[in-house]
């Protein structure tokens, strides 16, 4: 390709230029940050920790949130997060509050037909000129 002049002195073009792509978080296993926790505890001389966080390439908020959530027990929270809105369970009472409301809805059309059939009744009756009224009404 060749090669360009800048202040900076001669650029070469030649070489390829490798774009990397968009780092990931890391997540940690509930194993690999128990094992980091009992190195740390192992660790006595002056130092130790520190080079034990630059060789794993870890932060010493990492060690402190880790060792809290071990103290408190908390073995889940050792492990990598779900993240999002948590799955609520079904109630039993919704479930039936909307097999009630199904079965309302049914009946209410149901009998709005029956009064629409009673209302065609009456009209056909009124033209054909048939009295409805009982007998012992009359």
């Amino acid at each position: 390709m060749g090669t360009v002049m800048s202040t900076l002195g001669t650029v070469s073009l030649d070489r390829e230029v490798e774009v990397v792509g968009k780092e990931q978080r890391r997540r940690f296993s509930a194993e690999y940050k128990l094992r980091i926790l009992r190195e740390a505890d192992a660790c006595k001389k002056p130092g130790e920790i520190g080079a034990l966080l630059r060789r794993e390439g870890l932060y010493s908020s990492h060690l402190a949130s880790w060792r809290a959530a071990r103290e408190r027990g908390e073995l889940r929270a050792l492990s990598p997060k779900k993240r999002g809105p948590k799955a609520k369970r079904p109630d039993p009472r919704e479930k039936r509050i909307a097999e009630l409301e199904r079965e309302n809805r049914r009946l209410q059309a149901r009998a709005e037909r029956a009064e629409a059939l009673v209302a065609v009744q009456k009209k056909l009756s009124e033209l054909l000129g048939v009295d409805l009224t009982p007998k012992d009404e009359r």
